[in-house]
């Protein structure tokens, strides 16, 4: 018979929980979206994703740190340049595909969701 240790669970369940909320976090914003469909292209600078984007630096910079944190893109220094690319592409443009159905299905409900804020 074995034993199964329900603490070890649910320190498991937390913890897988609070990875999947990181990485969605990292896909809550449109602008990352669009980062992160852009890069599945190829490789880009922060200057090339601005004028792409029609985004401050700033922004793109920020986004990209985000990006970045969730494990979303890799970072590859040349010289003074950043290029960044997508760290999973194929595993990236599954979940987007994935959540493109999702969408399909709902009926693109989404913007329905009561806890939704707006940013405008």
């Amino acid at each position: 018979m074995t034993m199964i240790d329900e603490s070890a669970v649910a320190v498991d369940e937390r913890h897988a929980s609070a990875a999947a909320a990181s990485l969605f976090h990292g896909l809550s914003d449109p602008s990352r979206v669009a980062i992160l469909r852009h890069l599945l292209l190829g490789e880009h600078n922060v200057r090339e994703l601005t004028e792409h984007l029609g985004l401050a630096q700033s922004t793109v910079s920020q986004h990209l740190a985000c990006l970045r944190g969730c494990g979303l893109v890799d970072v590859r220094p040349v010289g003074r340049a950043s290029f960044y690319r997508v760290a999973q592409s194929d595993a990236t443009l599954g979940l987007l595909a994935a959540a493109e159905q999702l969408l399909s299905l709902t009926g693109d409900q989404v913007e329905l969701c009561p806890t939704q804020t707006r940013r405008r």
